[in-house]
């Protein structure tokens, strides 16, 4: 009995880890999808893709997996695939945004407004929920293994024409421009920099703290959107009663 125990325990913690590893591919399949999308599909004339291609070969993502999200962003196969956002509220006044990568909007709206509904958030009009963030450029460096003072980092990151920099325990946060965050990217890398990130994202200008009474159901909604394979991100401005506030005010 003790036998089939122990294997039962293994064979469920490698289902939780298949589970997890398929998550992390999931989010890298998308932002190749992204970066192809945006710029040259050609790895060579791209370096937002070869930084995502990088971290892809980093995560042991296997070669086909890279190639078929790149062939989506070409067209190759036929289909279609286009970024829809969705807005709304989840309990507790929480702001949220959806980013979705979709061959099928109807599919993809219904399976996001079931998400709000069985949690007992509120999916709302376009523009109801994105004036509270803003988009910028965010580029990320671990600190683990860099001898850079924070005032160092700082000096460099506007020398590379970045607008502003957060410092955390695990990291720096480098925050640009939009239109501007490709050149800073580049500038760093060009100073040796080795980008953890390298993205335009959405920023939460406040956060909301999430009442103790609406955790389950916060959880529970956000644990469902990030469970459907159509959606690519998701912006909020929660703060969990147990959360560490390190983002970027």
């Amino acid at each position: 009995m003790s036998g089939h125990s122990k294997w039962h325990n293994i064979q469920g913690r490698k289902n939780a880890q298949d589970a997890k590893r398929g998550k992390i591919f999931q989010k890298i399949s998308r932002d190749l999808y992204q970066a192809a999308k945006a710029g040259d599909p050609d790895p060579a004339n791209n370096a937002q893709l070869r930084l995502v291609i990088d971290k892809a070969h980093a995560a042991n993502m296997p070669k086909k997996n890279i190639d078929r999200a790149i062939a989506k962003a070409s067209g190759i196969g036929g289909a279609k695939f286009e970024e829809v956002t969705y807005e709304g509220y989840a309990p507790g006044g929480v702001a949220v945004m959806v980013s979705a990568l979709t061959d099928n909007k109807n599919r993809t709206a219904s399976a996001v407004r079931s998400a709000f509904s069985h949690s007992g958030g509120s999916l709302g009009a376009s523009g109801s929920v994105s004036y509270m963030f803003d988009r910028k450029g965010l580029i990320e460096i671990l600190r683990d293994g860099l001898d850079k003072s924070e005032d160092d980092m700082l000096m460099d990151a506007l020398d590379a024409g970045a607008d502003d920099m957060k410092a955390t325990e695990e990291k720096f946060q480098i925050f640009t421009d939009p239109s501007n965050m490709a050149t800073v990217r580049d500038a760093l890398q060009g100073d040796g920099y080795e980008l953890d990130t390298a993205e335009v994202t959405m920023i939460p200008q406040n956060r909301t703290a999430v009442p103790d009474d609406k955790v389950k159901q916060y959880r529970h909604l956000i644990d469902e959107l990030t469970a459907n394979d159509d959606v690519a991100d998701i912006y909020e401005t929660g703060i969990l009663p147990d959360d560490d506030d390190d983002e970027e005010e």
